[in-house]
């Protein structure tokens, strides 16, 4: 016999998620494509875990209007960025790599055949950049 469940989906129209590591991270997000509705946009890029760094890439997620950003870390080195985030504006959320894994709408890995697509450290590299303008002081 089925019963109801009371769990509601929530789907996060413009979301970042990154992979926190001692001297790097990698952040990829996800915006709606406004030429194609119903279509998204994904930019995975690499930043150092300098303040300078996770500022710059603070904004420009700001620019791309993401509201919640997930991370995953190994030990403790989510601590900067979680709070450089937090104070920023940003729903920021700290998972276990496990249970994130499997979630619908998660990019596949970036990997082929003929390996391309990847770059030296085996991370995804392919790029897809938002044609979205940012407001005036954002920067780019």
């Amino acid at each position: 016999m089925l019963t109801q469940s009371q769990d509601n989906e929530e789907i996060i129209e413009r979301v970042a998620a990154l992979d926190i590591g001692k001297a790097e991270l990698v952040c990829c997000a996800r915006v709606p494509d406004e030429d194609h509705p119903g279509r998204r946009l994904q930019e995975v890029a690499t930043h150092s875990t300098m303040t300078r760094a996770l500022l710059g890439m603070s904004d420009h997620l700001a620019c791309l209007g993401v509201t919640r950003v997930v991370m995953e870390a190994t030990s403790d080195y989510w601590k900067p960025v979680f709070y450089l985030l937090e104070a920023a504006g940003f729903e920021t959320w700290l998972v276990n790599a496990k249970d994130v894994k499997h979630l619908p709408g998660r990019p596949k890995t970036c990997w082929t055949r003929s390996g391309s697509a990847r770059s030296p450290s085996g991370r995804c590299s392919a790029r897809v950049s938002s044609r979205r303008r940012c407001s005036a002081g954002c920067g780019t």
